[in-house]
Order: C-alpha cells, then sequence, then structure tokens
C-alpha cells in the first residue's frame, strides 16, 4: 500500500501540504511541502535592505522603529515584501535610543512625563489641543501604523514612569493598536506586563523573570524571540542568551505566544529565513509546528488574510528531515512562490 502524498512524517502543523512546482517554471516538478507566507515580526526597513529578504523565503515584515512618512512609503510600494509597522519609537526625554549612531532622522518621538494629581492619577484637564502623548499616537496612526513602539531601557537613560505608560497604552488601545514594548534592564518587563502591554520586542535577556511573572506574561503578551542577535553579540555560551533563552522556554511552556522575528537591521545577519534564529527557538523548547506558527502569526494583525499575501506561498523544497536538529536549516531553504504555481498532492 502506498502513503498518502498529503501525509507528512514531522508535525509542521495543520496547515502544510505535500506540493509540486509548475512544470513551467525553473524547477519544474519539484517537490516540497507548501505552507502559508513566512513573516519576520522584527526589522528595520531603513536600515537594511528587506527585499533581499524576499529571496531569502520572507513574504512580510513588521517594522519596529523607522521615520513614519519613510516606511508609510515603503509599506506603500507594490510587489514583496508586504510591510507593516509601528512608524517612530515612542521614548522618554534623554531615553533611549536618543543617543544612538545608528537612529534615522525622524523615528523618534521622545515624550514629557504625564502630569499626575495628588493620588498619582493623570490629570485631566479640558484643553482644545491633545497632549503629547495623544498626539504621538495619533500621528503614528495617521501614518498607517498596526502597532505602536515604546521603548524602556532602564541600562540606557531614562524610561517612562507608570503614568505615562498608562497613558500611551490606553491612546493607542483607544486606536485599536496594539502596543510593543522594547523592555530592557531590571523591572522594564514587569512595567510593560503591569500596564498591558500587548507584545514585548525581544525575549528578555537582562534579566531573568521569576515564574509568577512569566505567567502574567503569557497570559496577555506576544514575545518576539530575537535570539540570535544575543550569540551575534555575546556568544551562544554566554549569559545573556542563556538567559534569554531559558525566559522564553518558560513563557512558550506557560502557554506563551512566540513570534519568529530576526531584528533585521541591527548588525551583520543573515537576510532571509534564519536558521539561526530557528535553531534557538528550538534550544527553547518550540516543536516543529511551533517553528511554523511563529513564522506564520499574522501578528500584529489579526488574520493572514489582512496581510494581502493571498497570492503568494511558501514552498519548501524536498521532504522535512525527521532530525529536529536539520529542521532549522531545511526551513531556511524556504522560497516565496506564487500560489498558482504549486499543486498541492
Amino acid at each position: 500500500m502506498t502513503s498518502d502524498p498529503r501525509d507528512i512524517d514531522v508535525d509542521l502543523g495543520p496547515l502544510a501540504r505535500r506540493a509540486r512546482r509548475s512544470l513551467n517554471g525553473d524547477h519544474a516538478g519539484e517537490l516540497g511541502v507548501v505552507l502559508p507566507p513566512f513573516l519576520d515580526h522584527h526589522v528595520h526597513v531603513e536600515m537594511t535592505l528587506p527585499e533581499q529578504a524576499v529571496a531569502g523565503g520572507i513574504a512580510g515584515v513588521v517594522d519596529l522603529g523607522a521615520n513614519p512618512a519613510v516606511v508609510a512609503a515603503w509599506a506603500a510600494r507594490e510587489g514583496l515584501p508586504r510591510v507593516r509597522y509601528a512608524g517612530a519609537f515612542l521614548t522618554a526625554i534623554g531615553g533611549y535610543p536618543s543617543d544612538r549612531p545608528w537612529l534615522r532622522e525622524g523615528s523618534l518621538r521622545e515624550l514629557p512625563a504625564v502630569e499626575t494629581g495628588a493620588d498619582d492619577a493623570p490629570r485631566q484637564e479640558r484643553t482644545a489641543l491633545p497632549g503629547p502623548v495623544d498626539s504621538a499616537v495619533d500621528e503614528q496612526q495617521a501614518f498607517g501604523a498596526s502597532v505602536v513602539k515604546v521603548v524602556l531601557n532602564a541600562d540606557a537613560g531614562p524610561v517612562f514612569d507608570r503614568s505615562t505608560l498608562d497613558a500611551i497604552v490606553a491612546a493607542a488601545h483607544a486606536h485599536g493598536l496594539p502596543v510593543a514594548v522594547h523592555a530592557e534592564g531590571e523591572g522594564c518587563a514587569a512595567l510593560s506586563v503591569e500596564v498591558g502591554a500587548d507584545a514585548l520586542v525581544h525575549t528578555p535577556w537582562t534579566e531573568r523573570l521569576d515564574d509568577a511573572l512569566i505567567a502574567r506574561a503569557a497570559a496577555g503578551q506576544v514575545w518576539i524571540s530575537t535570539l540570535a542577535i544575543h550569540a551575534r553579540d555575546f556568544g551562544d555560551d554566554s549569559a545573556e542568551l542563556a538567559c534569554a533563552v531559558d525566559n522564553l522556554a518558560r513563557f512558550r511552556a506557560a502557554g506563551g505566544r512566540v513570534l519568529y522575528g530576526t531584528d533585521l537591521g541591527n548588525g551583520e545577519q543573515p537576510i532571509g529565513v534564519n536558521a539561526g534564529e530557528l535553531a534557538l527557538l528550538a534550544r527553547a523548547g518550540l516543536a516543529a509546528s511551533e517553528l511554523v506558527a511563529a513564522l506564520i502569526d499574522p501578528w500584529p494583525l489579526a488574520a493572514r488574510d489582512t496581510w494581502a499575501l493571498d497570492g503568494v506561498a511558501t514552498f519548501v523544497p524536498g521532504d522535512p528531515p525527521t532530525s529536529p536538529d536539520s529542521l532549522p536549516d531545511w526551513l531556511a531553504n524556504a522560497r516565496v512562490v506564487p500560489a498558482d504555481d504549486l499543486e498541492l498532492l
């Protein structure tokens, strides 16, 4: 008895199917696996060439810090990758990354602290014009942002206090926009959870989070991985990478939603599907189906079809390896192809 050609020995999730390339293309008749389009959930289009990522299997990207006018124009271009974006970094006055040489013009909004009353609640005064927080969030929304990016880096300067963060989260949520936080330094991840932030743009790596905080984060946040930058900057055996992998492993075990993201544009990195990032996600305990789920997750949008990627698919040639150690390299062979060039088997 022959096996069903739709069967795949490795569990890549319910959307994986065997497929054959069109007989009219450069790889006529090539067999492999088709999956939904892959996304990189953390890039910076002003500091890289995201169109090159398409040749490496990435169909869409989420920009998490750029001049809103520049990234909006980039996203309006025809072709791939599709771009969703946060617009400018929102940070405290003098906060990170205001002093960084890589910061692009127009990509930062430094906001003053929200004034509070005697009870530490934000002071509600009737004014003709919106305050700095509302204006900053309104600006990103007007430029078409799908998410608001907030920076909390206690290791590199001032950070927002609780009242100001509450105001930012409330303003973003009023527009239906999630809030994604760069949390670095003691207490910053905890503060992001306390204010109801929706995402962390990096797995925390500067402090080990206790299990109770991890559980609270898993109940309300998504985490974008970006593990490979720590292996690059600190070493594969570094305390920073070990801390990040441990935090992510416990977040995943607590039911947390993990997204694939590389921080592309942050130094030298592979362009396209990053096998090193996937290997570190596997080290954190993600199974094959979870690696795929992290790559195809529609965040910050609610569903895959809202990415306008219906006409393309991911094709990975060959059979998936049965060895978990070989799976990242196999996935890194992914290609973005027209969906109608594939025959499902």
